[in-house]
């Protein structure tokens, strides 16, 4: 069940991908969601480069997620360390790449925590 689930997804992650592309002004924020953890990335399409990462399990933001409950408030915890990051380095507008996932739950956490931190999505 979970093999033909996760090639349902990649190919829905395909499919987003022929419409989304990120740029040095406008960065694709990419998610990868994990049984327990969550990862996010600011990517530049153009010259294929990661701009900036944030996960549950950086180091700036371990003390906040060890006191939060669940893993949705984790996830809102870790877009807005990527907005920080992001407005660091100038960033201010980006492009949500959901990578096959739904836009339910940890997903859109990740979404406004970068609306709460300052980036336009």
């Amino acid at each position: 069940m979970f093999l033909k689930d996760n090639k349902r997804r990649i190919r829905k992650r395909i499919r987003v991908r022929k419409k989304l592309s990120g740029t040095s002004e406008r960065p694709r924020i990419s998610v990868y969601r994990s049984a327990v953890n969550m990862h996010a990335q600011l990517i530049d399409d153009v010259k294929g480069v990661t701009l900036a990462s944030a996960s549950s399990l950086s180091k700036e933001i371990l003390d906040e997620i060890k006191g939060s409950k669940g893993k949705v408030s984790k996830s809102k915890l870790v877009g807005k360390l990527l907005a920080k990051k992001a407005l660091e380095l100038g960033i201010s507008t980006a492009v949500f790449d959901r990578s096959g996932y739904e836009f339910h739950g940890r997903v859109k956490a990740v979404a406004d925590g970068a609306r709460e931190g300052g980036i336009k999505v």
